[in-house]
């Protein structure tokens, strides 16, 4: 748990970084300077390392400067946002879920602060959400997983039961049953995103249940699935926000990509433009922003066949003639089974 004594180190240390990018200076009010506010590590290699990677390439690519700071109790995350605010940041993502109500909070004190929330559930005032439809990638990789499966079993780790985290598990179980009707799904949840050790814990625990197939929603402490699957011969393991396969390239079979920094950059274009509107903006596979990415070092795993109904799974999703949840009394009577 981090307090407002943390908090405001970590506050000093944007400050810092900004003077070692030569940014520190205050900004005139028309000048578009950018925040991010994340719930954990910008080392997780997933979640929040995506959307610092996308911070970054609003720097480099608009010439702007930004800011990062890391906030995880709910009170330090609006403290975090309202700190911003009152610097004049014109643009400020706020990286999660959980972020939507502190939000709304301090955009009702300062409106001319454009706050986005990602995977957000409504737009009010400046307040906009991006919505990324994970579930859509998720359902791919459940496919492959559901067509490689020897013991019938697959496993998922999340990190806190949220709305999109949910859909992601949803959306593999799905996908695992539409190739193999046999399949049985376990799911474990850690109250928490930042533990890796709980995460390979939870990944052993169901490898002992007989999961051969894992897959993830769970930033930081996701990591300790790979290690899991990598201390344990034929499990294999597929990563989630972002392309993964380089932490087991020898059991990352693929994974559900978000690209956060195109997702960022879109938004940041629009801001420092002039035209940004706050709506809600919703990116699924159809986008290219949401994606399933194989590994090609495991390539050879997926018989052609399964690649093939893969491919044509993506294009009924990004069409939309393809639901990749299911209601949610189906989901749990086959977890259940």
């Amino acid at each position: 748990m981090m307090g407002h004594r943390a908090l405001a180190c970590r506050c000093l240390d944007a400050a810092l970084m900004l003077l070692l990018w030569g940014c520190g200076a205050p900004q005139p009010s028309g000048g578009l300077r950018v925040g991010l506010v994340t719930p954990g590590s910008i080392s997780d290699a997933a979640w929040n390392s995506g959307a610092y990677r996308g911070l970054l390439q609003i720097r480099d690519s608009l010439h702007v400067p930004v800011s990062q700071v890391e906030a995880r109790t709910p009170a330090d995350q609006e403290d975090a946002l309202r700190n911003y605010a009152a610097q004049g940041y014109r643009l400020v993502f706020a990286h999660g879920f959980e972020f939507q109500d502190a939000a709304e909070r301090v955009s009702r004190q300062y409106p001319n602060t454009i706050i986005i929330v990602t995977s957000g559930v409504r737009a009010a005032g400046n307040v906009a959400p991006l919505v990324f439809r994970l579930d859509e990638a998720s359902y791919l990789c459940g496919m492959v997983a559901g067509g490689l499966t020897r013991s019938n079993v697959i496993g998922f780790v999340g990190g806190i039961e949220l709305p999109p985290i949910k859909a992601a598990y949803e959306g593999w179980v799905r996908g695992a049953l539409a190739v193999n009707p046999k399949v049985q799904s376990r799911l474990i949840y850690l109250n928490n995103f930042d533990d890796a050790a709980a995460g390979r814990e939870a990944a052993l625990a169901l490898i002992r249940v007989g999961a051969d197939m894992l897959h993830h929603n769970a930033d930081a402490a996701g990591l300790g699935v790979f290690q899991a699957a990598k201390e344990t011969p034929g499990v294999y393991v597929f990563g989630a926000n972002a392309d993964q396969s380089a932490l087991a390239p020898d059991r990352v079979v693929g994974s559900a990509v978000i690209d956060l920094p195109r997702a960022f950059l879109l938004v940041a274009r629009e801001v420092q433009s002039g035209k940004f509107r706050p709506r809600v903006e919703s990116f699924g596979l159809a986008s290219g922003v949401v994606r399933y990415q194989p590994n090609p070092a495991l390539d050879n795993l997926v018989a052609s066949a399964l690649k093939a109904r893969v491919r044509a799974a993506a294009e009924s999703i990004a069409a939309g003639t393809l639901r990749p949840v299911a209601p949610a009394t189906e989901v749990a009577a086959s977890a259940a089974r």
